[in-house]
C-alpha cells in the first residue's frame, strides 16, 4: 500500500519507507464499498481524511427537493472530506460515494496534523502536502463555478471539455462521468444535454463515443 500512497498528492515526496513509518502514527482504516454505496452522508460529521485506493467516489450534494448535483470525482490517490475534517463539528454539507466499487483507507485528521513524539521530518511533509490539497480542491469548486456561468448548455459543456483537454493536453479525453453524472456536474437536464452533444458533433465541433472525447479544433 505504501507504493500506491507515495504517489498520491497527501504523501507527494515521502518515501515508502518513510509511510511505513507514518502509518505507526497514524490512526488508519480501509474499507470497500460497492456501486452506489454512500460513503459518508450530508449531514454526517467526521474526524477522517479518506484517500480513495482504487475505483472512483463521486461528491454531491442535494436540495430539500430530491434534485442533486455533482461537484467533482475522486479518482484513485485522490483525497475527500479533508476540509470537513479539519474544522471540528462541522457537518457535511455534500455527499460521497461510489461510482463504481471502490476501497478507500481512513485517516484520523488529529494525527496528521499533530506530530508525533518522534518529530518526523516527513510528517511535517504531510501536514505541507494536506494544505496543498485543499487549496487544490478550493480551485476545482472555482473551475466548476466558472463552467456553470454560461447559460447555453453548448457553453457549459465547451468550457468543460476545453479544461479536459488542457489537464490531459490533449484534445482526445476521457470525462470521468456518465451522461447522467455530467449533466449534474453541468446542473443541466440530462436529455437537453445529450441532444445538444448530437449537435455539436452535427456542427462538426466534437466527436465522441461514449465517454471518450474529441475536440475538432
Amino acid at each position: 500500500m505504501s507504493i500506491l500512497l507515495s504517489n498520491t498528492q497527501l504523501f507527494r515526496g515521502i518515501s515508502e519507507q518513510e509511510i511505513q513509518s507514518l502509518m505507526h502514527c497514524l490512526q488508519v482504516s480501509r474499507s470497500i464499498h460497492r456501486r452506489g454505496e454512500t460513503i459518508l452522508g450530508e449531514g454526517t460529521v467526521t474526524e477522517n481524511i479518506g484517500i480513495v485506493l482504487s475505483g472512483m467516489a463521486l461528491i454531491s450534494c442535494g436540495d430539500i427537493w430530491g434534485n442533486t448535483s455533482i461537484l467533482g470525482n475522486v479518482a484513485p490517490g485522490e483525497v475527500f472530506a479533508e476540509v470537513y475534517a479539519c474544522i471540528p463539528g462541522q457537518p457535511l454539507l455534500i455527499s460521497v460515494s461510489a461510482a463504481e466499487d471502490t476501497e478507500v483507507m481512513f485517516m484520523n485528521v488529529g494525527h496528521v496534523l499533530k506530530t508525533c513524539s518522534n518529530a518526523c521530518p516527513f510528517h511535517s511533509k504531510l501536514i505541507q502536502n494536506l494544505l496543498s490539497v485543499c487549496a487544490r480542491r478550493s480551485l476545482q469548486l472555482s473551475q466548476r463555478i466558472s463552467h456553470t456561468n454560461t447559460k447555453s448548455i453548448r457553453g457549459r459543456l465547451m468550457s468543460y471539455f476545453s479544461e479536459c483537454a488542457k489537464q490531459s493536453g490533449s484534445n482526445a479525453f476521457t470525462v470521468p462521468y456518465n451522461r447522467q453524472q455530467l449533466a449534474d456536474y453541468l446542473s443541466v437536464d440530462r436529455s437537453a444535454m445529450c441532444n445538444e452533444l448530437s449537435k455539436m458533433r452535427r456542427d462538426g465541433l466534437i466527436e465522441y463515443e461514449r465517454n471518450r472525447i474529441l475536440l475538432k479544433v
